[in-house]
């Protein structure tokens, strides 16, 4: 198995199974997500703005993102290029990708763009 950077294991190359498998897990999130958006906006909605809670729309703009993000995932697989850090063109380690299945980056590349390229 190939290693990152870092010397941890990396994704080894995706077969037609775990591409299906994968594709079917990011899809269900996609789905359910979606679905909690759908709700949440019907709700605010049919509320009045003043009565509307902060924390509804910063919810509702997470899930835009992580459906930015499962679709972005999804494409990746598509193109074949998922698992590849968009940062460094490492693999990412494969428990990242269980745990974060629609990731872009590896941590080392992950934690340069949360702390603004330090």
């Amino acid at each position: 198995m190939a290693t990152n950077g870092d010397g941890i294991a990396a994704t080894p190359a995706l077969d037609g199974a775990a591409v299906r498998e994968l594709r079917q897990r990011l899809q269900e999130d996609r789905g359910k997500r979606a679905s909690e958006l759908a709700a949440l906006e019907k709700v605010v909605e049919g509320t009045a703005p003043e009565q509307v809670e902060p924390a509804d729309y910063s919810r509702m703009d997470n899930l835009r993102q992580s459906l930015t993000e499962i679709d972005g995932a999804l494409r990746r697989l598509e193109e074949g290029t998922y698992g590849v850090c968009e940062g460094c063109g490492q693999a990412i380690p494969a428990g990242r990708l269980e745990i974060l299945p629609h990731v872009r980056c590896c941590v080392r590349c992950q934690g340069r763009i949360d702390g603004g390229g330090r």
